[in-house]
């Protein structure tokens, strides 16, 4: 990747709806072969997609949480019938399998204090396989999720 690729990608992570011929100019390009250079990186796997950010206070989700959680065994089969409920939860922002106190992190989004604790109670709670979990409320975010830095890209 050279340093063409990383502006583009640096670009795009900031502001996916830009057009072509916008990305082209301020690359120096031909619009042609910006077409060419983004489909490639599509290609090779690098850009996996697109997508808006949404506020989601705008959209009534005014409670995200971190929840932890463990898993009482840690056989394959175990692990990934926990991982797919996991999957089917749409409060699910973002899931880790993670070493550490804990097997796994989520983030959820939820509209309100009633939601979390239904979340917790009436599904969490019932995963198979779950030993614990601990939740964390966020109060606020202090950095989001920007893109990855393409500094030290190779």
């Amino acid at each position: 990747m050279n340093q063409l690729d990383k502006n583009i990608l640096e670009t795009l992570q900031r502001q996916a709806d830009i057009s072509n011929k916008e990305l082209a100019a301020q690359n120096g390009l031909a619009e042609s072969s910006m077409l060419n250079r983004v489909k490639n990186l599509k290609e090779k796997g690098i850009i996996k997609s697109y997508r808006a950010v949404i506020d989601p206070k705008a959209i009534g989700y005014s409670v995200q949480a971190l929840i932890m959680l463990n898993l009482s065994q840690h056989q394959i089969q175990s692990i990934a019938s926990f991982e797919e409920r996991l999957l089917q939860l749409p409060e699910v922002k973002v899931g880790y399998h993670i070493t550490g106190r804990y097997d796994y992190a989520i983030h959820v989004v939820l509209r309100d204090i009633d939601h979390l604790a239904n979340l917790i109670k009436d599904t969490i709670s019932k995963l198979p396989g779950l030993e614990r979990q601990e939740t964390f409320l966020i109060f606020s975010a202090i950095k989001e999720d920007a893109g990855y830095s393409l500094d030290y890209a190779i």
